[in-house]
């Protein structure tokens, strides 16, 4: 762990210091470059003093956790954790899609000193996580269909590029509830929709065995894309980081910078409307990750709506389900806690019906 980092962890102790039984948990959202940590201290699920490391910074998870904890000694050890991943999540081992950490839940449990590990794909605690969104986390184009107007239990999505491209869907259960519907749809295939965009695929079909929306749809996908549009329009631009691209064409200091946003908002476009569609999500459709809410107006000033509509019969479907930005980069923490809330319930009902602990679920391993 390098100097910047254990800085970083020189915070003051939550000053708190008497819980409810069970409480505080650890909450963490674990992505490709970043790992959030955060603690919940009661019932009402709410998360703070979170804290965010350089996954670059820490050999894995276990020793990220273990300094975030450490940076806290007056707290009660967590008993009790959970955690949002930015990959599919299927047995005890879990490795990152687009970082080196990988983990064993049961080894986790153990090095943490935890009764229940919940581990969940990230975009999964980010659906759970949309129902108690408030106002303030939000961002809606003016004068687009309102959140206000949507189904109060429809069925929503949530996208967000990032490091990746993560999808998830959400629907009510019917019994107060709600369900998340985790995926990995950031990896079906882009399908163009007008010339320019198919001689761009053209190009990238060269490079990759397999175009996929995240491919593009994504900090890596942003670069590429950067250096596709040059290619198609016959220039040569030099290799620029998505940030770098980022602030050219918010500044408008390049055409082709500002042609590479436009061009990326309008296949998220039509990628999310493709998602509304599949999922039936009249409840709203919420864009998220790490790119595009910094984007702020130049996104509501692209063809991002207009493309999101465009599905031919289908177009009067679409204009009614509304669009959001999530500007809370921390809102997968709160889904996280959710997750955990979930299964703390479902294993409590277990334990009163006489039913045996289902391993992974119960506690870890």
């Amino acid at each position: 762990m390098n100097k910047s980092a254990v800085k970083r962890l020189q915070r003051p102790p939550l000053k708190r210091r008497t819980f409810l039984p069970g409480f505080p948990w650890l909450v963490g959202d674990i992505g490709g470059t970043h790992a959030r940590f955060g603690w919940v201290l009661d019932s009402d699920l709410q998360v703070e003093s979170v804290q965010q490391l350089r996954a670059a910074d820490y050999p894995g998870l276990a020793g990220a956790a273990q300094a975030f904890l450490a940076a806290y000694p007056a707290l009660p050890a967590p008993q009790h954790a959970a955690l949002a991943v930015a990959t599919p999540v299927a047995g005890d081992r879990i490795a990152l899609t687009n970082s080196a950490w990988a983990f064993s839940q049961a080894a986790l449990c153990q090095a943490l000193q935890l009764t229940t590990l919940c581990v969940v794909n990230d975009f999964e605690a980010l659906a759970l996580a949309l129902p108690g969104l408030a106002p303030s986390q939000l961002h809606q184009e003016p004068g687009a269909t309102s959140l206000s107007a949507a189904p109060t239990h429809g069925t929503r999505a949530v996208i967000g590029p990032g490091t990746g491209l993560g999808v998830a869907g959400l629907v009510h259960t019917g019994a107060g509830g709600w369900q998340a519907l985790p995926g990995e749809g950031g990896h079906a295939t882009l399908a163009p929709a007008d010339d320019f965009e198919s001689a761009l695929l053209a190009v990238l079909r060269h490079q990759f065995e397999h175009v996929s929306a995240e491919r593009l749809l994504s900090g890596p996908g942003l670069r590429a894309l950067h250096q596709a549009v040059a290619q198609v329009n016959g220039t040569r631009e030099p290799a620029l980081t998505a940030e770098q691209i980022s602030a050219q064409a918010i500044a408008g200091e390049s055409a082709v910078c500002v042609q590479t946003v436009d061009v990326f908002c309008a296949l998220l476009g039509g990628f999310a409307g493709n998602v509304a569609l599949t999922l039936g999500a009249r409840g709203g459709v919420y864009i998220g990750g790490g790119i595009v809410p910094r984007w702020g107006d130049l996104f509501f000033k692209s063809r991002f709506r207009e493309r999101f509509e465009a599905k031919g019969r289908f177009r009067a479907y679409l204009q009614a389900i509304p669009t959001a930005l999530i500007t809370d980069t921390q809102a997968a923490l709160g889904g996280a806690a959710a997750a955990l809330a979930q299964q703390l319930a479902a294993a409590s009902a277990r334990t009163a019906a006489g039913a045996p602990p289902q391993a992974g679920l119960d506690a870890a391993g």
